[in-house]
């Protein structure tokens, strides 16, 4: 069963965390913001196919080859954001999502509507960075 979100619709704190509006309007969004980075990345791939004529000038053609390495690495990035975003709802499904990885507890809602594919509360994620950033100074 489906709840129908009208476009007005944004999730308040008043409200039961993860009710079914809520998570059909995160569902949403992701699918929203996946659809968005499919279609950027045919596009691309349509325009490198188009620009995959030869170029005479050795200058042109180094210019387009690093142009092509900058998209490519920016199409692998997106790669990698879908398989985030698929995660994410999975974990809608499984009701797991909007909850930390690490403690359990709720994440809010504004970081969830300004990162829909967080895992971890912000107070997880500034441990985290912490731990990284010592790690990596050692």
């Amino acid at each position: 069963m489906s709840v129908e979100i009208d476009q007005e619709y944004r999730p308040r704190e008043d409200e039961p965390f993860m009710n079914e509006r809520q998570r059909e309007y995160f569902r949403h969004k992701l699918l929203q913001w996946k659809d968005d980075i499919l279609r950027e990345a045919r596009e691309t791939l349509q325009h490198l196919q188009d620009e995959n004529q030869n170029h005479p000038d050795i200058a042109d053609r180094a210019s387009s080859e690093t142009d092509r390495a900058i998209e490519l690495r920016a199409r692998d990035r997106q790669r990698k954001l879908i398989a985030k975003i698929d995660a994410a709802l999975e974990r809608i499904d499984d009701g797991s999502y909007g909850y930390c990885e690490e403690t359990g507890e709720p994440i809010s809602l504004k970081r969830l509507e300004a990162r829909p594919i967080a895992t971890l509360s912000i107070e997880a994620q500034e441990r985290h960075e912490r731990r990284e950033r010592v790690y990596r100074d050692d």
